[in-house]
């Protein structure tokens, strides 16, 4: 875990890769809970004997539960201190370059990109790149935004 010690501190890191998160297995179970949240039952989810036919041979994960996991794995690598908040602000960029198998491993690197003030504090882009363990193209890639919120001063 990088810890931030203000905006400067993210300014001077900019361009640099910041670590890894943890590893975190994508079971079955998640996989279903995502498409109930969602209401997408797509048989490739949820369905482990049609999947099994199918082209990944069992469920793989829905895209944006691999997605949904990014600020999970983001705070694993770094914290920002001396801010009052992170808001998701978006992404610039998004790609689901391989499946996520069911039983899969995944983990999360982190580049920052960019940070540039803006009206509510400062936009910080990340490149973030889950993996899947032993896969050879990431599972996916997005170019996160957030808006930081500098604390207020005596609070």
């Amino acid at each position: 875990m990088r810890i931030f010690h203000g905006i400067e501190d993210i300014e001077r890191a900019v361009g640099s890769h910041v670590g890894w998160s943890a590893w975190h297995t994508v079971t079955q179970d998640r996989i279903d809970r995502f498409a109930d949240a969602t209401g997408d039952h797509q048989w490739i989810h949820v369905d482990s004997v049609k999947a099994a036919a199918g082209p990944f041979g069992t469920t793989i994960a829905h895209g944006y539960l691999t997605l949904s996991l990014v600020p999970m794995l983001v705070a694993e690598v770094y914290d920002v201190q001396g801010i009052s908040a992170g808001v998701n602000y978006g992404a610039n960029r998004l790609r689901f370059p391989a499946p996520v198998p069911v039983g899969s491993r995944l983990r999360a690197g982190v580049e920052l990109v960019s940070i540039k003030p803006v009206r509510a504090g400062y936009e910080l882009v990340d490149r973030v790149t889950v993996e899947c363990e032993g896969g050879a193209k990431p599972a996916c890639v997005v170019e996160t935004v957030s808006v930081l919120v500098p604390a207020e001063e005596g609070r």
